[in-house]
């Protein structure tokens, strides 16, 4: 959880000669600071705006009728004269006492920002007027990126954000470190994370453990120097052209082509200024959102190591994203329309902390912007590697693109037919040991799954229309994030019936996964790289090309926890 709180240094310490446990020592694990470059890289575009600032008003009175137009009167050389002699040091002197000013500032903050990493927590140190300490638990880290807007990525640098369940709107941040510190910074967190130990964990410190690295540009990799660095194996790329056509043949473009071609015909018409004056300004709307899709899509990659899901994309700002199994709270399978003619689909998931639309939720959420079927079996085969059904791949393709009854789904009953005239033989739910599979939409296809231990809560909906026909919609609460799963009209007796079982199943999955440490067990976490190739994909026909050692979708599920542990854990928390 990310939260300020009081410095854990302030005070006296009390000379005892008793015996100091392992977390004593961890508490004294050493502070490092982030590179010197980092202030530059955060607040570059404040030098740039008073350097055109003062550029441009000294040229205005360098020069006439510069930015306008000069009114012809000789008597302005000399003013020109004056103001070269008399006014140009002072303008130099002022802007050198700002740029000053400001590089003190970037200094200062360079000096007050430090980060501090033990078995527990990370800490960060911030602040020059308003000191803040924003400290997160390891074990609740539900996804870690690391980022490289394009001035960091001129140097090298990266920052490094990571959420924590419960841990606020925000992300954590630490910005910047080289990027190769970053990776080995990322690796240490996820390995404790994860529930391993290194050689050093938990004994004495070295001897200058307790000191401050002076420069902070190298300092992730003494962190924790034996931490295990997890292979990664790209399972699914998305070529750029591919994701040129799926932009292009988004109905979003196809509207605003229309919108463009009728404003065309009634300008062409009426020679009424109508498409300048109305379609234009909100047309130009499009451009940055056409621009966003195309750059965090390109040269996607998704992989699968130990750590779990590796997503990485990007073509100014590029992003690395690690999910660590078990964090996804939900996934959705999307199907427009139109990219139904071309067998493309897309994938979303809920994660903790990413949210659905603040600091670029929708976009971090997406696990696959556009891919063929067999790319599709590929990411559930990482985001839900157990689907707790013997036949996973005749499921998920009647989830997608299927109607009745087939592989166990409920539909919808015949009386509500006139609330979905076209929909209703496509609505319906299964259930396996390990999720719930709810499928709906007749234009556009969607296909939600959410895990039973990630069920936070059960709603029924029940309209007017819906007590009418006698159905009844439920909601399945999970995290904020792009999926909203439910259960769309549903009989009466069958949603009450859900929602009771769906309950029980809930607490129990609850009780039986504890994935906090998803390695203490298994060495590979749920198994993701100790399993055989997922060649189902082809050999069924899907199309494409399935990677040499994707996961399959029917792996088991990793073992549960010991009771020991688990009570173990939860007075761990209750300590914290």
């Amino acid at each position: 959880m990310s939260h300020d709180q009081p410095n854990a240094n302030d005070g006296a310490v009390p000379v005892d000669s008793a015996p100091r446990s392992p977390q004593d020592f961890q508490e004294e694990a050493p502070w490092h600071r982030v590179h010197p470059v980092s202030p530059f890289v955060r607040g570059w575009i404040v030098i740039v705006a008073l350097v055109y600032g003062f550029g441009q008003n000294w040229l205005q009175n360098l020069i006439p009728g510069f930015g306008g137009e000069g009114d012809g009167d000789s008597s302005k050389d000399e003013e020109v004269l004056d103001f070269i002699f008399g006014s140009v040091a002072w303008i130099v002197a002022g802007g050198l006492l700002v740029l000053l000013l400001i590089l003190g500032g970037f200094f200062l903050s360079w000096k007050m920002t430090r980060y501090q990493l033990t078995d527990r927590h990370v800490n960060v140190r911030s602040g020059i007027v308003f000191r803040q300490q924003r400290q997160a638990r390891i074990d609740r880290v539900q996804a870690i990126d690391i980022v490289q807007p394009l001035v960091a990525r001129i140097f090298g640098l990266a920052e490094l954000k990571f959420e924590v369940a419960d841990g606020g709107s925000t992300a954590m941040k630490l910005a910047f470190l080289k990027l190769a510190a970053a990776k080995d910074l990322r690796a240490a967190i996820l390995a404790r994370a994860a529930g391993l130990r290194t050689q050093t964990a938990g004994g004495p410190p070295p001897r200058d453990a307790t000191r401050e690295d002076p420069e902070g540009t190298d300092a992730a990799h003494d962190v924790v120097p034996d931490a295990p660095v997890a292979p990664e194996n790209v399972l699914v790329r998305v070529p750029p052209g591919r994701l040129l056509a799926s932009i292009v043949l988004s109905p979003a473009v196809w509207i605003a082509v229309i919108i463009l071609g009728v404003g065309l015909i009634v300008q062409l018409a009426t020679d009424s200024g109508f498409l300048m004056v109305y379609l234009l300004p909100g047309l130009f709307g499009f451009v940055p959102w056409i621009w966003g899709l195309f750059n965090n899509g390109f040269n996607f990659a998704a992989g699968v190591s130990p750590d779990g899901l590796r997503l990485s994309y990007g073509l100014l700002d590029t992003r690395h994203q690690t999910v660590p199994p078990g964090r996804i709270q939900a996934v959705q399978i999307r199907q427009g329309i139109i990219w139904r003619l071309m067998g493309w689909h897309k994938i979303v998931v809920n994660v903790a902390g990413y949210g659905a639309g603040a600091d670029g939720g929708e976009t971090r959420s997406t696990v696959l912007p556009v891919g063929t079927r067999a790319d599709v079996l590929n990411i559930l085969s990482i985001v839900l590697p157990n689907p707790g059904t013997d036949r996973p791949l005749e499921l998920v393709e009647a989830g997608i693109a299927g109607s009745g009854p087939a592989e166990g789904f409920t539909t919808t009953p015949r009386t509500a037919r006139f609330i979905s005239p076209l929909a209703w033989r496509r609505q319906g739910f299964t259930v396996t040991r390990t999720a719930v599979f709810s499928r709906h939409g007749f234009l556009n296809r969607y296909l939600d799954i959410v895990p039973h231990e990630r069920t936070q809560g059960i709603r029924l909906v029940q309209g007017p229309l819906a007590r009418a026909a006698a159905v009844c919609s439920v909601r399945l609460m999970t995290t904020d994030g792009p999926v909203s799963p439910y259960i769309v009209q549903a009989a009466g007796p069958v949603a009450r019936r859900f929602f009771l079982e769906q309950s029980a199943r809930a607490a129990r999955a609850r009780a039986e996964h504890d994935r906090n440490h998803w390695l203490d067990e298994d060495p590979y976490g749920t198994g993701l790289s100790q399993l055989p190739v997922a060649k189902q994909a082809v050999a069924a026909g899907a199309g494409g090309e399935a990677a040499d050692s994707a996961p399959p979708l029917n792996a088991p599920a990793p073992p549960p926890n010991s009771e020991a542990e688990r009570n173990q854990r939860e007075k761990e928390d209750k300590h914290e």
